[in-house]
C-alpha cells in the first residue's frame, strides 16, 4: 500500500510505501477510492491538536470497498461500500457512552488522528463504525459526507429550529448543510471570508437568500448561526447577529482565542454551544437525510500525492466547497 504520512508537527506529509495492513478481531480492510480533505485534517497537520502520535497517516472522510475481513466480523462482507468518518472507536464502557453520548467518550480513537486515515490506498477500521453506503451516488461526492455533512449535521441540530440560519465558514461543512437547511425551508445567511466572491456565488447558487463578508451584519436578526470557520473571533460577531433567545453553535474541533466581549451580546438568553464529534446514529440519522434533500457536493479531485498542496490551497482559502483526494 501507499500512504502521505505525516512524521512531525507541521512537516509536509511524506508518500511512502507500507506493508499492506491486516485487520484483527473485529476490523476491517478497506481499498479506498476517495478521501476528502477536512480542516481537521489541518489542525492535524500543524500540531494543534493534543496527544497525536507519530507517525500519522491522516484522512478521515473515506470511502471505498472491503477487501479483507477480520475474524469475528459478519456485519459486512468483502465488496460491500462503506464510509469511514472521525469517530473510530469508543470504548463502550464509560458513562457517556452508556448514556447514549458516545462522540463524549473518554477512551475514543479517531480516523486520520489517533489511529491511521485515509490519505492512503488501503485502512484498516472497526468495522461496527463503518457506514454501509449502498451502490448509489459517486464515491467522490459521498467522500465529504463522512465529516464536513456529519459534523455539519449535529450541529444543524444543536442550532435548533429557528427559521433564520447564519454559517459562518462556507466551505465543505457550510455548503453540505445549507442545502439541508434549505430543503427544511429555512432562510439561510452565507458569511464567507471578506472578497471571497467564489464561495458567496457558490452560496447563492446552492439557494442561500444572502451571502456576504463575515464582517458584515444581516439586515434581520437570526434565530441562530453556525461557526465552521476556526476563527475565535467570530463568535462575538455571530452573538452580535442573532435574536434573543437564539443559538450560535460553534461546530470545529479547534478554534483560535475567543476575544473578550460585552455580557450584553450574551445576555437575553442567547446561548453559545459546541459541537464535540458525533454519534453512529448521527451518522445514520443524516445519510437518510442526506438522500432525502438530494444534497450535492461541490468537489474539487485530486491525486494522492498531491495532498500537501491541497493543504496549502486550503489553509488559504483556495478550495471553494470541498477537496477530495484520489489514490
Amino acid at each position: 500500500m501507499h500512504a502521505m504520512v505525516l512524521t512531525a508537527p507541521g512537516a509536509p506529509l511524506q508518500f511512502q510505501q507500507r506493508n499492506d495492513p491486516a485487520p484483527g478481531p473485529g476490523a476491517v480492510r478497506i481499498a479506498i477510492s476517495a478521501c476528502g480533505v477536512c480542516r481537521t485534517d489541518l489542525h492535524v497537520v500543524d500540531g494543534e491538536l493534543p496527544g497525536i502520535s507519530y507517525p500519522i497517516v491522516p484522512g478521515h472522510e473515506v470511502v471505498g470497498r472491503v477487501d479483507v475481513l477480520g475474524p469475528g466480523v459478519a456485519a459486512v462482507k468483502i465488496g460491500d461500500r462503506v464510509g469511514v468518518p472521525w469517530l473510530g472507536y469508543t470504548c463502550g464502557e464509560c458513562a457517556y457512552c452508556r448514556s447514549g453520548r458516545e462522540n463524549l467518550c473518554d477512551r475514543p480513537l479517531f480516523t486520520g488522528y489517533t489511529r491511521d486515515g485515509g490519505f492512503a490506498t488501503h485502512l484498516v477500521a472497526d468495522a461496527r463504525y463503518c457506514f454501509p453506503l449502498g451502490e448509489a451516488g459517486d464515491d467522490v461526492a459521498i467522500a465529504p459526507l463522512l465529516c464536513a455533512g456529519l459534523i455539519g449535521w449535529r450541529s444543524l441540530v444543536m442550532a435548533g429550529d429557528g427559521r433564520r440560519l447564519g454559517i459562518y465558514g462556507f466551505g465543505a461543512a457550510g455548503h453540505i448543510i445549507a442545502q439541508v437547511a434549505r430543503w427544511q425551508g429555512r432562510s439561510v445567511h452565507a458569511f464567507t471570508r471578506e472578497g471571497d466572491i467564489e464561495a458567496q456565488r457558490l452560496a447563492v447558487s446552492i439557494g442561500c437568500d444572502w451571502a456576504g463578508g463575515s464582517d458584515e451584519r444581516p439586515s434581520v436578526p437570526l434565530d441562530a448561526a453556525i461557526i465552521y470557520a476556526p476563527v475565535g473571533a467570530l463568535v462575538p460577531t455571530a452573538l452580535r447577529a442573532v435574536r434573543k433567545g437564539g443559538r450560535v453553535v460553534c461546530a470545529g474541533i479547534y478554534m483560535s482565542d475567543i476575544p473578550s466581549f460585552p455580557y450584553n451580546i450574551l445576555w437575553e438568553e442567547r446561548q453559545l454551544l459546541s459541537v464535540a464529534n458525533l454519534t453512529r446514529s448521527d451518522g445514520m440519522e443524516f445519510f437518510a437525510i442526506a438522500a432525502q434533500a438530494g444534497i450535492k457536493t461541490h468537489t474539487t479531485v485530486f491525486p494522492l500525492r498531491e495532498a500537501n498542496e491541497v493543504l496549502s490551497k486550503l489553509r488559504s482559502g483556495q478550495i471553494t466547497g470541498a477537496a477530495v483526494l484520489r489514490p
